[in-house]
């Protein structure tokens, strides 16, 4: 396991659980501590949520319960029927803290209906599983003979993944006839050997040594690990190179550049020649540290080797060695702070999303999410917004923590989904930005009836349709969608009681198409008018109305038919003929007639002049003229006369003359005349008998 992979994984350790979405107070629990000891196999029993949390068996299951943990990576099960929270994997302690303790994993429990929290932390308790390492298999010293007894000489630390007790406890060395050992603590709580001299070295009765280094830690049984130390006893060199400083302190910013300057460190050495030439080089250096640094062996700089993260790592402790050529050396430390930079955009984090979502409902939570940035101070701090001109706002709790919730109801006919951009914004310099959209659908609500194109609608029929025939359409439109805006069409019962509606007009209930079922009678039924409406297929379904008045248009289907006088009738009465007019030649008629009518006059004064002369004549054109004569007794009493309210299918003409001074009569009935060839008929008809008309005055 690399040391990168677990600082970082000891920086992120810590993450904002999740809150009630829900408005009630006392949504939120106390912090439930439950611990397990590392490399427990995995679906080990941890603790009974549902006991803890005081819920009845199945609860959980019917409340929809989930575990949230930081990033979704579930090391936990929880059963919702049992309510027994297991492992889902053998945790190792090492690779999820490194050396922090103590090792928590945090985690929330989520009760959906209704809407409940409750946060939690399991504490890996670490176990005495790796033994203490020396990186060295062999360390090698050049002591020189003239050092005098209680001489110093620190030596590599060993290495151990446990931490706390399990932790390197102590050193030792063997044999110990020329040294001891003693255990140092350094500042970030590692301990590391160092080598006293308790009596003078004499090179020329023993010119080298071979001691055992050994660590052990504090467990139960105890590790350990050791390493060869080879000693080599030189001539005398009795000064050690000595640093301006024994510690030295610098903060870089975190976006120094490779090859960046960290410091210079400076030694001096007394001696002389070779015993005086200094090289520098890192010491005890751990594998992030080799990585990270770099220092000129000649001139003592310091420079970084890779970018530095503050996020990763804050600060580094490293140790410098000042060696001359001989066998004596000098140590010091640089202590090099990171200083943050606002090189981290905030993070957005969603936990629950909801869409779509109705209408007609007011402060609905649609997104839960939270928001985090790495980096620290005010380049850490984040500021949460959206868009002023929605109907929605956000509501910030505890732990970053922000529910995004609308504002009114909303109204899915005006706009139907909302793109929704959460833009989170930290306080460093410069400020870094993140955006996140959404787009929250709208379901829609029966909350709008069907609206007819028009109030009322008026429809032209011409009597003598055929059955079924379409006479006109009605529409109307509805504003919600799906089956909420699907209209149907039927007819309301009419106003007048003796309207049988049902056998006179039909409608589409899809369409809004009218048919008329039967052929109409302008004669019988002028107009008529009855109620429509139109419903959705919503729940509750909602419907309008609207009026719709027929109006039959007359068709020339009656001819005009004589009901008097009768042909045996004593009394000397006639009636003047007159012709129904075509609906086609009603207006070029009346003309004919006002001509016709002037003629008749002229022709009625000019018969009163000559009134004599028509006495001497009247037996010629008594004999020139037909008998005509009438139907004996009542006509038939399904034949009406012309105005309008017969059955006839024809118009009928008829001339009476009567001779004067002899009280008789003649009468004649003419052809019938058809619609299309009544100008031709009147027209023979007048020539005919114009010496009969012109004697009386009398005029179709």
């Amino acid at each position: 396991m690399e040391v990168s992979g677990k600082l970082i994984c000891r920086q992120r350790q810590v993450f904002f659980l999740f809150f009630l979405l829900c408005l009630s107070p006392g949504g939120a629990s106390e912090l439930k501590r439950y611990s397990v000891v590392e490399e427990t196999e995995g679906s080990s029993f941890v603790t009974n949520l549902a006991k803890d949390l005081g819920l009845g068996q199945g609860e959980l299951s019917r409340r929809g319960v989930r575990v949230i943990s930081k990033g979704n990576k579930l090391r936990l099960q929880l059963d919702s029927e049992t309510g027994d929270l297991l492992l889902n994997e053998k945790l190792d302690r090492e690779e999820l803290c490194g050396h922090t303790e103590p090792c928590v994993f945090r985690f929330q429990v989520l009760l959906e209906s209704p809407l409940e929290f409750f946060q939690a932390e399991l504490q890996i308790i670490d176990i005495n599983d790796h033994s203490p390492v020396f990186l060295d298999k062999e360390m090698l010293l050049k002591i020189s003979e003239s050092s005098p007894p209680g001489t110093l000489f620190p030596l590599k630390n060993a290495q151990d993944m446990d931490v706390g007790e399990n932790n390197i406890e102590n050193y030792i060395i063997s044999p110990s006839s020329y040294f001891r050992v003693l255990t140092r603590n350094r500042s970030d709580g590692k301990k590391y050997p160092e080598l006293v001299l308790d009596k003078a070295l004499d090179r020329e009765a023993e010119p080298e040594l071979r001691l055992t280094l050994t660590a052990r830690d504090g467990g139960s049984p105890p590790r350990s690990g050791s390493t060869q130390v080879y000693i080599e006893v030189v001539d005398v060199n009795d000064n050690a190179p000595e640093f301006e400083q024994p510690f030295y302190r610098v903060q870089i910013p975190e976006d120094s550049p490779i090859g960046f300057l960290v410091v210079t460190v400076s030694a001096t050495d007394a001696d002389i020649g070779a015993n005086g030439e200094i090289t520098y080089s890192l010491f005890q250096a751990s594998d992030e540290i080799s990585k990270t640094f770099e220092i000129n062996s000649l001139t003592g700089e310091i420079r970084l080797k890779k970018q530095v993260d503050f996020e990763a790592i804050q600060s580094y402790e490293v140790n410098i060695e000042a060696k001359d050529a001989g066998s004596l050396s000098g140590k010091c430390t640089v202590l090099t702070r990171i200083t943050d930079v606002n090189d981290h955009a905030p993070e957005i984090t969603v936990s629950a999303f909801t869409s779509p979502i109705p209408e007609n409902a007011a402060e609905i939570v649609v997104v839960v999410f939270s928001v985090s940035d790495l980096d620290s101070e005010h380049n850490g701090k984040v500021s949460c917004s959206i868009p002023d001109d929605l109907p929605f706002f956000l509501r910030s709790s505890e732990e970053n923590f922000y529910t995004l919730v609308t504002e009114r109801p909303l109204d899915r006919e005006s706009q139907a989904e909302y793109n929704i951009t959460i833009t989170v914004t930290d306080m460093g310099t410069p400020r870094l930005t993140t955006e996140h959209s959404i787009t929250v659908l709208v379901s829609d609500v029966n909350d709008n009836a069907p609206a007819f194109t028009q109030a009322s609608y008026t429809l032209l029929v011409r009597e003598n349709n055929s059955p079924a025939l379409h006479i006109g359409t009605i529409s109307a439109t509805d504003a919600d969608a799906g089956t909420n805006a699907q209209v149907t069409y039927s007819l309301l019962p009419p106003h007048d009681p003796q309207l049988a509606l049902a056998s006179l007009v039909s409608i589409n209930a899809d369409n809004g198409q009218l048919f008329a079922l039967r052929s109409l009678d302008y004669e019988a039924l002028r107009a008529f008018e009855f109620g429509v409406r139109a419903a959705d297929r919503g729940s509750p379904a909602l419907s309008s109305q609207a009026l719709v008045r027929v109006l039959v248009l007359d068709a020339n289907d009656n001819a005009p038919f004589v009901l008097y006088p009768l042909q045996n009738g004593s009394a000397h009465s006639w009636a003047l003929p007159e012709a129904a007019p075509a609906q086609a030649q009603a207006d070029s008629l009346t003309v004919y007639l006002v001509i016709a009518l002037a003629a008749v006059s002229s022709l009625f004064l000019l018969c009163v002049l000559l009134c004599v002369a028509a006495r001497l004549c009247r037996r010629a054109r008594a004999a020139s003229l037909g008998g005509c004569s009438v139907p004996e007794g009542p006509f038939p009493g399904h034949l009406l006369d012309v105005s309008g309210t017969g059955t006839l299918s024809h118009s009928y003409q008829y001339e009476v003359c009567l001779r004067g001074g002899t009280g008789t009569s003649d009468f004649k009935f003419l052809k019938p005349v058809l619609p299309d060839f009544q100008g031709h008929y009147l027209g023979s008809e007048m020539e005919e008998n114009s010496i009969c008309r012109n004697d009386f005055g009398l005029s179709n």
